[in-house]
């Protein structure tokens, strides 16, 4: 799984910048189903029942910390070009600024985002300028150097530092793996000695998160256990933040009443679809269900 995700991600990173792209119940015993309501919080319709991302913050004297949550913040909602014009993009990410932030930190974030707008869309020449090549280390590393050259003129190294550093140093191991993968010149165990060379050289940061969701899957496996010998919601939620963190646990419990409702809802909607209709009245019963996005995901249940 480690190799899949290191080669997912060095694919991601040598890619070009795109626009930001059970049992049946009886019919009659089968309980109503609420209508589906539109989300009329999310930004744009394929982000319904999500949460701008980013935990934006401040420093002692009220100034504005430029690290990656405030990209992850920036990145939410370009992934909505296309559905909204970029003008309407911008000002959906200012809006969200002035909502979080005190005038002065949000001002400063304000001027941050031109910049990275400014430099993504750079970005977006200079890969079209990168030389083709079918390796994809190569590309991967081409596409890092011209990303680190071009950031000095938008950004100061702070910023960029802020911004980037998480990123780049996840970027750097992931590649770095890949070439060790695809040196012809070592042999296996050479290999594997590089690769125990890399563990070794891991920040604390980028450590704790490969681990994490190792950490995650385990904890997981002893909740399916504990529900499986009649343990309630409030042990499982003490379970996972001894394990993991309150936060951790608040959102995997979010998770939980998630899939119960979606799972409520496909159970009530197969019940019904049993009772037999045409192919025009089986499409009506599931726009009044189930979004369009969600309707992609019945033919898994049908």
């Amino acid at each position: 799984m480690r190799t899949n995700a290191t080669i997912f991600r060095l694919a991601v990173l040598a890619g070009a910048v795109g626009v930001l792209y059970i049992t049946l119940a009886q019919p009659e015993a089968a309980p109503p189903l609420p209508p589906a309501e539109a989300d009329h919080f999310a930004f744009v319709p394929s982000m319904a029942g999500t949460r701008p991302d980013g935990e934006l913050r401040v420093d002692a004297a009220d100034g504005l910390v430029v690290d990656a949550e405030l990209g992850h913040l920036f990145d939410y909602y370009l992934a909505g070009l296309g559905e909204k014009s970029m003008a309407e993009v911008r000002g959906g990410i200012e809006r969200e600024l002035e909502r979080r932030l005190k005038p002065a930190p949000a001002a400063a974030a304000k001027r941050l985002l031109g910049h990275y707008l400014d430099y993504k869309r750079a970005l977006v020449g200079v890969e079209q300028a990168l030389p083709r090549t079918g390796d994809l280390a190569r590309a991967a590393r081409a596409r890092m150097e011209a990303m680190r050259q071009l950031r000095p003129s938008y950004f100061s190294a702070a910023e960029t530092a802020g911004l980037f550093g998480a990123s780049d140093a996840r970027d750097a191991d992931a590649l770095a793996r890949l070439e060790i993968g695809q040196d012809p010149s070592l042999d296996a165990a050479q290999k594997q000695q590089k690769l125990a060379q890399l563990e070794l050289r891991l920040s604390p940061a980028l450590r704790e998160e490969r681990e994490a969701p190792a950490r995650i899957l385990h904890i997981e496996e002893s909740v399916r256990n504990m529900r499986a010998q009649g343990a309630g919601d409030n042990e499982v939620y003490r379970a996972r933040a001894a394990a993991l963190s309150p936060a951790a646990a608040d959102r995997l419990a979010e998770l939980d009443r998630d899939e119960a409702a979606w799972q409520s809802r496909i159970d009530a909607y197969l019940a019904q679809r049993a009772a037999g209709m045409d192919a025009a009245a089986l499409q009506r019963l599931r726009d009044a269900h189930f979004k369009p996005d969600e309707q992609r995901r019945l033919g898994a249940y049908e």
